[in-house]
């Protein structure tokens, strides 16, 4: 049995962005030991995939990060497009191999913390801590004995709701004959693609050159689509909206992220918490994940370090939470066109601004400023119903 003070379970965003932060050598007296349990390749560990997020100056992870931009756009359904600076941010996209191997490299340099390539089975509540069981890939057992155990595994079903839609995406890294694409422009959301009749759609074009990006198809809705009306949409929004031609795709991702007025659960028991989407990191309007991951783990490093008990912060506040939940639920009844909301958004409130309301950043008086921009009466009328529907487990 191994003995430390912190067990990680699971090794995506949220258990590698904690095991790097304790491998550090941050301020005072020397961190808490750790092992962080990875699942050994196969189907419980996820498929390479990007985050993005935005952030003033250098970060923590710029030698992991692929490309950034400091200028975004927007395309309403017709019209002229949105664009603007984004300085002192940037837009900075990660993709998760680079990031793995960036921890890994600076894991691998101290002695802190420990990994080990096993999968879990279960977590056992002791007096004084818990009890990790697991399993390596030759059908060893091994077991973890920690003070604290921070859980960032998927749930496996998700709190119950009064409204959960999903962010579902197809995504090409293409490669164009010719030169295509502003790399210094990232085209965050256009909305020149078939609008579902509830939620909203749009494309997502991320230029690493002249000739590559990557170009993705999303939906907020309820349901993912089957893989051939993913390609289906692809193809028609790099043929059709942006005229790309002859292109090779050299590289695809696919995903799903939860966007809900769930309420999370961040502690399992004494000493079990979670993190990560499923300690409530995601953004329930925009499913963005990753600057929600760096704010919770940070604090959970912190607390551990100062030797106070580390219950991870939702990194969302209450504010925020409620406003995303009417915006859900104006999306959901199709009271709200989604298309005409985000772009009336972008083009009425600078970008800058409205990139910290959507990180949870801006004072009530601002995001007081940013509501009434917002199509008022269907976004009351989406509060009003909210006390009075049902939480119900999705789907």
């Amino acid at each position: 049995m191994i003995e430390t003070d912190v067990a990680i379970v699971g090794a995506g965003a949220a258990g590698l962005s904690l095991a790097h932060r304790l491998a550090g050598s941050g301020p005072g007296a020397p961190g808490p030991s750790a092992v962080l349990l990875d699942a050994p390749p196969g189907p419980l560990r996820p498929p390479p995939r990007t985050w993005c997020f935005w952030e003033a100056g250098r970060g923590r992870h710029d030698e992991a990060v692929t490309a950034t931009w400091h200028r975004l756009r927007v395309h309403p359904p017709a019209g002229a497009p949105v664009e603007d600076d984004i300085t002192p941010l940037r837009y900075k996209m990660i993709r998760s191999d680079d990031f793995e191997r960036l921890v890994g490299r600076d894991l691998a340099r101290g002695d802190r913390v420990r990994r080990l390539t096993a999968t879990v089975d279960h977590v056992e509540t002791l007096p004084e801590g818990a009890r990790v069981h697991a399993r390596t890939a030759d059908g060893r057992t091994r077991s973890v004995r920690a003070r604290w155990v921070f859980d960032s595994r998927p749930l496996g079903s998700l709190p119950a709701a009064r409204t959960t839609l999903l962010q579902h995406f197809h995504g090409w890294f293409v490669r164009t004959g010719e030169a295509a694409f502003e790399p210094g422009v990232a085209d965050l959301m256009d909305f020149r693609t078939p609008q579902p009749a509830r939620g909203l759609s749009f494309g997502y074009v991320l230029p690493t050159g002249r000739r590559e990006a990557l170009v993705e198809y999303t939906e907020f809705s309820r349901a993912p689509l089957s893989a051939p009306q993913y390609e289906a949409a692809l193809r028609h929004y790099t043929s059709a909206v942006l005229g790309l031609g002859d292109f090779e795709v050299v590289g695809t991702e696919t995903g799903a992220i939860p966007m809900t007025d769930a309420p999370f659960a961040r502690q399992a028991a004494p000493s079990v918490f979670r993190v990560g989407a499923a300690g409530g990191c995601t953004r329930p309007s925009t499913g963005y994940t990753f600057a929600g991951v760096q704010r919770q783990t940070a604090a959970v490093e912190a607390a551990l370090r100062q030797g106070r008990p580390p219950l991870p912060p939702s990194p969302h506040s209450h504010r925020s939470r409620a406003m995303d939940a009417v915006v859900l639920r104006a999306l959901d009844s199709g009271a709200m066109d989604g298309a005409a909301f985000f772009s009336r958004l972008f083009s009425r409130v600078p970008m800058v601004r409205l990139l910290r309301f959507l990180d949870g950043t801006t004072r009530w008086h601002e995001d007081l400023a940013i509501g009434l921009r917002t199509p008022v009466l269907p976004m009351l009328r989406a509060a009003a119903e909210l006390p009075r529907l049902p939480r119900r487990p999705f789907p």
